[in-house]
């Protein structure tokens, strides 16, 4: 077996966490790696969307190679997420620029989705009431957090974002530390001192702005979207 095969066999076998890692040696391998990775994407399409795919159509997508862009256009020219919405939103912008890492403009662009879910009121002041937030549909809130956990790896969205607040014991002040939104008594200043890349701590993105207080996240986090009967899995195991 040539050390391609080695690689896709050990690929195979791997769990999520350590497919991740061995996409980018696959890759290294040339023109049989994507080969391989675009069968392996192509026989996956039933699947629930997860950080592996997600990288590997990255990977497809924004490649210079001419036969993967050719089978991106041929056969998911939109990304491996069905956008759902109860409120009849777009989501296709947000999914392009996450696809293509574009993760500052992406930020912004979610804030603006979650105004748009709240209604007209919200569009025009820009942010959120909580109350606001408790409404918001099951279907669009995982919906945003499907597409920000499918191009990041696995690092990024708000079920990442909950589950460290869980595992601190809801303590907030813990939580903005993990996430790099404080330091000390100092807040990250937006935008340069934020970490718009995949070098970013876990569930440093999207940002919710706590000037105001916690009562914003604090619905997010407390939103039934997250119960087990709801959200997705998508964390790599």
């Amino acid at each position: 077996m040539n050390e391609l095969g080695t690689l896709t066999e050990k690929f195979n076998q791997a769990s999520n966490k350590n497919q991740l890692k061995l996409i980018d040696d696959i890759i290294a391998k040339g023109e049989e790696g994507y080969q391989f990775l675009r069968e392996f994407l192509s026989s996956s399409q039933e699947q629930v969307p997860n950080p592996v795919l997600g990288k590997i159509y990255q990977a497809l997508k924004n490649s210079d190679n001419q036969e993967n862009n050719s089978f991106i256009a041929d056969k998911i020219p939109q990304g491996i997420v069905q956008p759902e919405s109860s409120s009849n939103i777009d989501y296709s912008e947000l999914q392009e620029l996450l696809i293509v890492k574009e993760y500052q403009k992406a930020d912004v662009l979610t804030r603006v989705k979650l105004c748009e879910i709240a209604g007209q009121k919200a569009v025009q002041r820009k942010w959120l009431y909580f109350t606001e937030i408790a409404k918001f549909p099951i279907k669009d809130l995982l919906t945003i957090d499907l597409l920000w956990n499918v191009y990041s790896e696995g690092k990024f969205g708000y079920s990442i974002q909950r589950k460290i607040w869980l595992s601190q014991r809801k303590d907030y002040i813990e939580l903005w530390a993990k996430l790099k939104w404080k330091d000390g008594n100092r807040w990250t200043k937006y935008p340069q001192e934020f970490v718009w890349d995949l070098s970013a701590p876990l569930g440093h993105l999207p940002l919710s702005n706590q000037l105001r207080g916690v009562r914003e996240i604090d619905a997010l986090f407390a939103h039934p979207a997250w119960t087990a009967e709801n959200a997705l899995t998508t964390n790599s195991k």
